[in-house]
């Protein structure tokens, strides 16, 4: 139950490890969100067979929770994501329902604890945390001995071929393309500045892709000053189509900054095996990780990336072999992996996976 096809963390994240699961050979029924009423800002990809829109986002008015698949579905394990943006009260009033027959594990991507009383009014199996950070959080209104900490899936490694990507997106072969993509694009014009600086010493081409029309329109106000090319091209790829993108740049740039509780973001876990390295504001985004991205957290050491990446320096070098071993370590097969593990040793399981 939570996020599918849709543009949110959440929804990336039950699909990296639902489809593994699929392809391990085990049954997986999704139950989600309305197509007009979900968590995120757009469909993404087409329902599989298994998929059932069968509720709004917690907030939507009317509320609309269609109880019958949650209560006639075949299942020894029902997992949860996203507690946050799922119509909580209507899913307790058939909880005991779902207890009765399986057990129930919660996978936390709120990143404090909630203010909201609704929130703990269920008893958990499991709850599953990507890393230390939320579990010191987590431990102080759980059982710690009922949290896991299971790190968030990456997508599998894809070999780059630039030239050839280029060819496909019809894009210059001989620029550096600097990419940005979706909402999170409108945080590069804040140092936008230095691209224009580095536009000087370097063919650039900054290339963005995004539906929103207000962030397009702000990229092609600043088109055609100085020697910085500029292309905004208005879609939204699928996660095949982003990566054809992330092929063909030589860098994915990523300038937001993070609040004040717990984050992750789920756009460099998707972006990772792709071989495209992330140039990352210094920020509780990229807390959890090493040398998987270079990080920056001025206007200089913005500079001194990007060029790190068009010269292909040792820290260049560094961030290409580290990203590659944390992808193999956490890809959506081993992660999905984990989770069956998990499974397995929850106390209605055994014996029977």
């Amino acid at each position: 139950m939570g996020g599918w096809n849709t543009d949110s963390g959440a929804s990336l994240h039950g699909e990296l490890i639902g489809r593994e699961w699929v392809k391990q050979g085990h049954q997986l029924a999704v139950l989600t969100f309305k197509d007009y009423a979900f968590h995120g800002t757009q469909i993404t990809g087409e329902d599989e067979e298994y998929v059932n829109r069968c509720f709004t986002v917690k907030g939507y008015s009317p509320e609309e929770f269609d109880p019958i698949p949650f209560l006639t579905a075949n299942y020894e394990i029902f997992v949860i994501e996203d507690l946050g943006m799922l119509p909580l009260n209507s899913l307790r009033k058939i909880y005991n329902r779902i207890k009765k027959k399986s057990s129930v594990v919660n996978i936390i991507h709120d990143g404090k604890l909630s203010s909201e009383p609704s929130f703990y009014q269920f008893d958990w199996d499991a709850i599953v945390c990507f890393d230390s950070r939320y579990r010191e959080f987590l431990t102080r209104v759980y059982d710690p001995e009922k949290i896991h900490i299971i790190p968030y899936p990456c997508h599998p490694l894809m070999n780059i071929n630039r030239e050839k990507a280029r060819k496909k997106l019809n894009l210059p072969l001989d620029r550096k393309i600097i990419f940005g993509f979706g909402p999170a694009s409108e945080k590069i014009l804040t140092n936008i500045d230095v691209i224009f600086e580095l536009a000087r010493e370097y063919p650039i081409l900054l290339l963005i892709t995004t539906k929103n029309k207000k962030i397009i329109e702000k990229y092609r106000e600043l088109k055609g000053k100085g020697p910085l090319k500029i292309e905004v091209r208005e879609e939204a790829p699928d996660n095949k189509g982003l990566y054809d993108y992330l092929h063909a740049a030589d860098l994915l740039l990523l300038n937001k900054k993070a609040p004040l509780w717990v984050v992750i973001s789920s756009t460099i876990y998707q972006c990772l095996g792709s071989g495209c390295p992330i140039v990352a504001r210094d920020s509780g985004f990229v807390e959890d990780l090493d040398r998987e991205v270079i990080k920056f957290s001025n206007r200089k050491g913005l500079k001194s990336s990007i060029r790190s990446v068009f010269e292909k320096d040792k820290i260049y070098k560094e961030t290409i072999k580290s990203a590659s071993l944390y992808v193999k370590k956490n890809s959506a097969s081993q992660i999905a992996y984990r989770y069956i593990e998990l499974f397995k040793s929850l106390k209605k399981l055994e014996g029977k996976c």
